[in-house]
């Protein structure tokens, strides 16, 4: 076995273990679920309840019911912009992620570059999408890649930040032992540097998860496109110019819900990458 592998294995023991006797039960899943389904139906009876009091006509404020009824009524309708949507916003995580890393990356390696280019990330931020989606348009055209490299654009900056930190946040002291002990940067890299700063890089992808959608739906107010292109935000936009509020209730809802299914990945990936190990995916003791 070699000094590295020692070191490896070193800080790998020296890392916090899942501890005995706190296997989630069956009752712990039960009792964490029951207040979040608890609160959502009492909303949903409180909404239905305000509807029939105060008689709100459903162009106004839908009932939960008329929503069950147009989801059903529509589903070809909706579930293709759905679809377009998914694509975009995914692929936009996508790039986000691989490009976010990347850059943090580089700028971890090389001060220089982070003194440089780092400004301009938080310029990035803080431009307003929907004033840089049109940009978009003229220069590339209006339609499905505007608005994933819209998604992108929005979703970058969380990755490459929390990227950063995470790299920047590890302990000296390992890296410094790494480095007599004559490891190459490589193996530095992916056996100290990447693995501790995985909670950073996956807290930046769940901040991206939401962002991205966002993203991508405000690029189609922008740049979307019917004739079956359209997403989600372009039905948004129909169905308020329509009058039809079922509808955008709808569409709004099926938005939150491709939002909720890429953030359920990144928790998931989360646990099986950290479960073993770090504190923050630890079973609780209760």
């Amino acid at each position: 076995m070699t000094v590295i592998d020692n070191i490896f294995h070193a800080v790998a023991g020296a890392a916090p273990q899942r501890r005995s006797g706190t296997t989630v039960t069956l009752t712990g899943r039960v009792r964490r679920l029951l207040p979040p389904i608890g609160a959502f139906v009492l909303g949903i009876a409180l909404w239905q309840l305000i509807i029939g009091v105060f008689d709100i006509p459903s162009y106004m404020l839908p009932s939960p019911r008329t929503l069950l009824d147009t989801l059903w009524d529509e589903r070809t309708s909706i579930w293709q912009p759905t679809w377009v949507t998914v694509r975009e916003s995914y692929l936009a995580f996508g790039l986000a992620t691989v490009a976010g890393v990347a850059i943090a990356l580089v700028m971890s390696r090389w001060r220089l570059t982070e003194r440089g280019f780092y400004p301009y990330l938080i310029v990035l931020q803080t431009i307003p999408i929907v004033a840089i989606a049109p940009l978009f348009v003229v220069w590339i055209g209006a339609g499905q890649t505007t608005n994933m490299l819209v998604g992108a654009m929005i979703a970058l900056f969380p990755v490459a930040a929390n990227t950063l930190h995470g790299l920047k946040s590890i302990d000296r002291n390992l890296v410094q032992l790494y480095t007599m002990a004559g490891a190459p940067p490589r193996v530095t890299l992916f056996s100290l540097r990447l693995p501790g700063a995985s909670p950073s890089i996956l807290t930046g992808m769940r901040i991206a998860a939401g962002s991205s959608v966002i993203g991508a739906i405000v690029g189609e107010f922008v740049a979307g496109v019917g004739g079956g292109q359209g997403g989600l935000g372009y039905i948004i936009t129909q169905s308020a110019v329509q009058l039809r509020t079922p509808q955008l209730f709808v569409a709004v809802v099926m938005a939150s819900v491709v939002s909720l299914a890429l953030f359920a990945v990144v928790v998931v990936l989360e646990r099986l990458l950290l479960s073993r190990w770090h504190e923050s995916a630890l079973a609780d003791d209760e």
